[in-house]
């Protein structure tokens, strides 16, 4: 009924929060010796969760890890810049998904008290 109810949103607010998480771990080990950034190419990990794999599968197969635009000597991948602008563009996308599902479940909370 959820997928129904809620389309795509569902999903795409999971991959959403697991991006979050991804980026968010790029940002804490931009320090760390020889850390390769990753990122979630969220219209794969969306189109292979509408084609039934599991949350954490969709996801899996779409991490891809980034090409720096500047080396870094100790071999971490992480650009801040790149790192902090992706992960404010996600967090602005999880919440307007986030919304969006709120206002729905509203909708439906107001069809079924018959207002």
């Amino acid at each position: 009924m959820s997928e129904g109810l809620f389309g795509i949103h569902g999903a795409a607010l999971e991959i959403r929060s697991q991006r979050l998480g991804v980026l968010g771990s790029n940002i804490a080990n931009a320090a760390t010796p020889g850390y390769k950034a990753r990122d979630i190419d969220f219209a794969a990990a969306l189109d292979a969760r509408l084609e039934g794999a599991e949350a954490s599968g969709a996801t899996t197969g779409a991490i891809k890890y980034r090409v720096p635009t500047m080396a870094s000597l100790d071999g971490n991948t992480v650009e801040m810049a790149t790192e902090q602008a992706a992960f404010a563009e996600n967090a602005v996308a999880y919440s307007a998904t986030l919304n969006f599902l709120r206002g729905r479940v509203e909708t439906v909370t107001r069809a079924i008290r018959g207002e």
